[in-house]
């Protein structure tokens, strides 16, 4: 019973550091994980269009409209490329 009660303090001790190693590296090798990205102050959207959702790429950051394109803005705030949203029509 001894044998049995030390063997499961030792596989406590083993999953206590295990977690600790893999929170440690967890934090140390992603280190940019929660840095937000570069976006400039102001960008101006064409005539009447208004935000549905925001991406963002390495050089770039997208922005859909209520009206469903997609506009790709450069880290300027210069519209790069306008893209139409065509859905597929449902089954």
């Amino acid at each position: 019973m001894r044998f049995l009660k030390g063997l499961v303090i030792l596989l406590m001790i083993t999953m206590i550091v295990g977690v600790i190693t893999v929170v440690g590296l967890l934090v140390t090798r992603m280190p940019d994980a929660n840095a937000l990205p570069v976006l400039p102050g102001q960008i101006t959207l064409p005539d009447g269009a208004s935000v549905e959702a925001v991406t963002y790429g390495k050089n770039w950051f997208g922005v859909v409209t209520t009206d469903q394109r997609f506009l790709i803005f450069g880290q300027d705030g210069q519209l790069r490329q306008e893209i139409k949203i065509i859905t597929a029509p449902s089954p």
